[in-house]
């Protein structure tokens, strides 16, 4: 895979660079919304060669919003697919769910946890975290630890309690 088009090198990329990197193609929504839904093309859909993702979003009026809608769930979808090992921990702990560099955040917190079979204790420890704070990290997103479940339901772990 050429290094331009590597897992980390698209999960920081800018939306205009990203975007000349992916197939974008635009269509009516359907369903409530009235005209506006039904007589422009404002629904994206945004497909990665390469690393067979594709996002959609047709949730705003905005043609442009909805295109940066699909291609923040794009980024989110390699995040969670898509491993680079050895792992590496995020360099910094802390990253707000709406950051632009969150899908990056996320990527590298699920190469720590896979690499350690989604045991929370040893990925808090190669992360230099305790426990309970990767906990709340994963919980802060619900498709996150709805991921992180599932993946430690996969290894034979049991499920873990939300943190308070």
């Amino acid at each position: 895979m050429p290094e331009a088009l590597s897992r980390d090198a698209i999960l920081l990329a800018g939306e205009d660079e990203l975007s000349g990197k992916c197939r974008i193609t635009f269509t009516k929504g359907s369903g409530p919304g009235g005209q506006k839904r039904n007589k422009t093309s404002s629904a994206v859909r945004v497909e990665l060669p390469g690393f067979n993702a594709v996002a959609t979003d047709c949730t705003e009026r905005s043609q442009f919003r909805n295109r940066s809608n699909a291609l923040r769930k794009l980024k989110m979808q390699i995040a969670f697919n898509h491993r680079n090992f050895p792992a590496v921990p995020p360099s910094s702990m802390t990253c707000a769910v709406t950051s632009p560099n969150y899908p990056f955040f996320a990527a590298h917190l699920l190469d720590v946890l896979e690499e350690n079979s989604f045991d929370h204790r040893k990925s808090a420890a190669a992360c230099q975290i305790s426990p309970s704070a990767l906990l709340k990290k994963i919980h802060r997103d619900p498709d996150f630890w709805v991921l992180f479940q599932k993946r430690r339901k996969d290894a034979g772990l049991p499920a873990l309690h939300p943190p308070e």
